[in-house]
Formats: C-alpha cells, structure tokens, sequence
C-alpha cells in the first residue's frame, strides 16, 4: 500500500490542484483520499487500489466543489465581510527559476505552454478534465476509468474525445 500511495501521491496532488486551484485545499483533498483508501480497503487486491483511489479522490474533490459553492451563497447573502486575497500572499514555486534549465529562451517556451496547458485543463468541464486526466495522465484503460469515474464505459469515451478535441483546438498554438 505504501508504494502505490508513493506512486500516486504527486500525480493525485496534481489532479486535486486542477481542479480545486488552491495549494492547500488540493493537499488536503489527497491526504483525505489516502487515508480512507488505507482505512476501507487496505484488504483489496492491488489491482483495485488505483481505480478505488482515484474514485474517492474524485468524490473528495466534488465534496470541496460543493462546500465552495454553499460558502460562496452565504458570503453573497451576508455580503458583509470580504475575505483577504489569499492567493496573491501564496508563494508559487512556478515563480522560482529552474537552475537546471541552461537555455533562458527555451525555458519560456515551456513555462508558456506548461501555462497554456494548465490552463485549457482548467476550463475543460469537471468529467472532461477527471476523463482526461485518469486516460492520459495516469494510462488507465476505459473500464478502470468507468470504475474510477462511476459511470459507463461509453461515458468516459465521449468526455475523453471531447477533452481531447477542447484540448487541441484550445492549444494549437504550442503544437
């Protein structure tokens, strides 16, 4: 169990940032996932970890959704105190300098598209994005994707194609 959390832990933080855009909440999120895969079914086999993982991540992230949405209805109907912008205080380790990169030009060019890329993620619907990103990022299959998912294997097919083709339409420029 401790190599498949080792192995998921970047990728899950990664997916969980998407889709939620804040540092803390998404670390959070994944924390949460891990412990209830470990607590309910540390007796499974492996080979149902990754699909079990990527559900709960998948419902803990719809939860947050869910929260934000109800915490946004009560700031707007008691419209009275505004919360401080926390992400202008957040240091954002995009900003730091890559030391390693030896071609300043070429560094921009990836920062642009990493950019690019992140955002065209980010505007693709919640099921487009979770299709995408469990079929590309993490190479399942599309009944493992359906099982991580809750839906039907032609559900994740038609988010998936239309990820892609949001996807390449949206970054045609980088190509």
């Amino acid at each position: 169990m401790d190599r498949f959390l080792a192995g998921v832990e970047r990728r899950a933080f990664r997916m969980a940032q998407l889709a939620v855009r804040n540092r803390d909440d998404a670390l959070d999120i994944v924390q949460e996932a891990m412990a209830v895969l470990v607590q309910r079914y540390r007796e499974r086999e492996a080979s149902e970890w990754g699909p079990l993982f990527y559900r709960i991540l998948q419902s803990r992230v719809a939860d947050w959704h869910r929260r934000q949405w109800v915490r946004t209805r009560w700031r707007t109907w008691f419209a009275g105190s505004q919360d401080d912008d926390l992400s202008s205080r957040e240091e954002s380790w995009e900003q730091l300098p890559d030391v390693g990169m030896p071609d300043p030009s070429e560094a921009l060019a990836q920062r642009r598209a990493a950019a690019a890329i992140e955002c065209a993620l980010r505007e693709l619907p919640l099921r487009q994005r979770q299709a995408f990103l469990l079929r590309a990022w993490e190479g399942y299959d599309v009944a493992r994707t359906a099982q991580a998912m809750g839906c039907s294997e032609g559900s994740v097919k038609t988010h998936y194609s239309r990820a892609v083709q949001a996807l390449r339409k949206r970054l045609a420029d980088h190509v």
